[in-house]
């Protein structure tokens, strides 16, 4: 059993959806990256995005681009990520997910990039700008590899896409809460209910929702609707506001316990 789905077990044994946490890798600092996610793993997130800094993420909204940013400027690399997952492996068995962009995979070599993900523990990849129809020359390795490819859907995605996207991803389907690119927001949208009701019914795979999502009652209200709960931005803005500092670990831990306590159920 994958990581990723012993998490999403446990959890539902727990009567909660499981927290998953987004951190971009290399922001404030490599060396900080795995003291974010000790820090969050001690908070009691169940799964770890770690974003690979891109310098055209379209998908993302200010807050994390200017995390991105960082990372690219203390010169970040898909490489060092990768390396920051073995380190982080080597301490704690909690799932990882890289959340990434196609082209620095496609540069890294992709049948390479399969082989040393997988050596240095990656559960899953999510490749944000590649639709199902396109994953085709990604799949056949992270397959052989045992990593899970993530799929996104959104409110656009009718049954039969999501019957195909849970069929070819593994691990999670990862269902977009409104349309835009990632970011905090005030208020979730008022159909989102719905939407992750019937997003479950047309999926065989456990339902996470993220893009939006930053306060406790948001969490609470998700997660009583959904198999997992996604927060990145928020996190993100904690650690910028901390930056590169010894405080780092009880400040995300802190930020993020009472989001975590939001999951159970009721």
């Amino acid at each position: 059993m994958s990581r990723i789905t012993s998490a999403f077990q446990t959890a539902q044994g727990e009567n909660r959806a499981a927290f998953i946490a987004y951190v971009t890798a290399g922001d404030p600092s490599l060396a900080r990256t795995p003291e974010i996610v000790f820090g969050l793993a001690s908070a009691g997130a169940d799964i770890i995005e770690l974003g690979v800094p891109f310098s055209d993420p379209i998908a993302d909204g200010p807050t994390n681009q200017r995390a991105a940013e960082r990372a690219l400027s203390g010169g970040t690399s898909l490489t060092d990520v990768l390396t920051v997952v073995g380190e982080i492996r080597s301490r704690s068995e909690i799932p990882l997910v890289l959340f990434t962009y196609a082209n620095p995979v496609i540069s890294y070599g992709i049948d390479r990039f399969a082989e040393d993900a997988a050596r240095v523990g990656v559960d899953g990849v999510l490749f944000t700008d590649v639709p199902e129809e396109e994953l085709d020359r990604f799949l056949p390795t992270l397959r052989s590899a045992a990593i899970d490819p993530i799929l996104l859907v959104t409110s656009t995605s009718g049954k039969a896409r999501i019957r195909s996207a849970s069929r070819t991803g593994g691990g999670f389907l990862y269902l977009v809460s409104r349309t835009g690119v990632t970011g905090a927001r005030l208020d979730l949208d008022a159909d989102l209910e719905d939407l992750v009701i019937r997003t479950r019914k047309s999926s065989r795979l456990p339902v996470a929702v993220g893009f939006g999502i930053s306060n406790a009652d948001q969490v609470r209200k998700v997660a009583n609707w959904a198999d997992g709960v996604v927060v990145g931005s928020a996190i993100v803005n904690q650690v910028a506001a901390v930056g590169d500092s010894d405080e780092l670990f009880s400040a995300v831990e802190a930020f993020t316990r009472p989001l975590v306590e939001m999951c159970r159920k009721i």
